[in-house]
């Protein structure tokens, strides 16, 4: 499979007073190839949502770069900017607030099919829409078409946000918290029309959320990127982070998922973190940010020094001090591009 996103080194700073600004991104590697899934993990506040902005255009970096089939989207111009713009798509958290109140389903769906040509006649555009509604599981869709936001379900309003993202024919969506939203019920029916619709059209997904069980659901066969305090701390094949995971948050992360069976929760161990409290964004520590929590904390080098992203053989990375030096002799160097 061909490299469809890269970021390379992406920092994002938001001013928040005169001569203090934060890092809700802060020097964020990694590729997502043609067709993958690749979910993002971690607490509110990480920088999740902020990367998913920046890949869709809606942010541009402070530092770093983005690319799009190879190309720097900082240079895209004509028809290579507007195949990146309609190649990326995103399906927003809230379904009440990414819909306008005042567009029925069809207004919603025929507006970016009439602006940028997918049909032409008025026939062809609700065909084309009915498809869509199909396509996302409201079916009968004539039942859908003429409805206005506040006449559907939660459920249905984020599957007509589906349907939204997917009316110019996209190769890659960016689904921030695309089930948070709705009924814990019909979340899995949800990732499921998106796992089938990955299939079907071949798109590649970046899948934004705060929670691990779900991640490692959506991308048991891609991979799943863990971010703490806007630094991405890991990334692997989603059954290999499962496992055996590498970085101490991503460890805490997994000890805290519930277990169905009694058993297994009786067992299972919970690590225990140093401290409860979140640094801020404003005052993050020096060396490693998770350090004052981390169970695992090693000294010095935790204290004052930040771990590098480092890649190793078996296609994972992580950083992390102690990590690194038990693997050193896995250690490789960075992909291309990222060194």
């Amino acid at each position: 499979m061909s490299e469809l996103i890269r970021l390379e080194h992406v920092t994002r700073r938001f001013q928040v007073k005169r001569q203090q600004a934060i890092k809700a991104v802060d020097d964020v590697s990694f590729d997502v190839r043609e067709s993958e899934i690749l979910c993002v993990v971690g607490e509110s506040g990480c920088g999740k949502t902020t990367t998913g902005k920046i890949i869709s255009g809606l942010l541009p970096p402070s530092e770093g770069r983005v690319f799009y089939r190879g190309q720097d989207i900082t240079t895209l111009k004509g028809a290579d900017w507007k195949a990146y713009r309609l190649g990326v798509q995103m399906i927003h958290q809230d379904p009440y607030a990414s819909l306008n109140p005042t567009h029925s389903t069809y207004q919603t769906l025929a507006a970016p099919l009439k602006r940028h040509g997918f049909a032409s006649s008025e026939a062809g555009i609700r065909a084309r829409a009915k498809e869509l509604l199909e396509m996302v599981d409201l079916t009968p869709a004539s039942d859908f078409l003429d409805k206005y936001p506040h006449q559907l379900s939660g459920g249905q309003r984020q599957r007509v946000a589906v349907a939204r993202s997917l009316t110019v024919n996209p190769s890659f969506i960016v689904a921030d918290e695309a089930v948070s939203m709705v009924d814990v019920s019909i979340r899995i029916s949800l990732l499921n029309t998106l796992l089938r619709l990955k299939q079907d059209m071949g798109l590649a997904v970046l899948f934004i959320t705060h929670d691990l069980a779900l991640a490692k659901y959506f991308a048991w066969e891609g991979r799943i990127g863990v971010m703490y305090l806007g630094r991405l701390v890991e990334l692997a094949p989603a059954r290999q982070l499962v496992e055996a995971p590498q970085h101490p948050y991503t460890k805490v992360l997994l000890s805290a998922i519930p277990e169905a069976d009694p058993d297994v929760t009786r067992t299972k161990q919970h690590l225990q973190l140093r401290s409860m409290d979140v640094p801020s964004l404003l005052r993050l520590p020096d060396g490693c940010a998770f350090h004052p929590r981390c169970p695992f904390f090693d000294g010095e080098a935790c204290e004052k020094v930040v771990p590098p992203f480092t890649f190793f053989r078996d296609g994972s990375a992580v950083a992390c001090h102690p990590v690194q030096r038990q693997r050193e002799a896995e250690i490789i160097a960075a992909p291309t591009g990222m060194d």
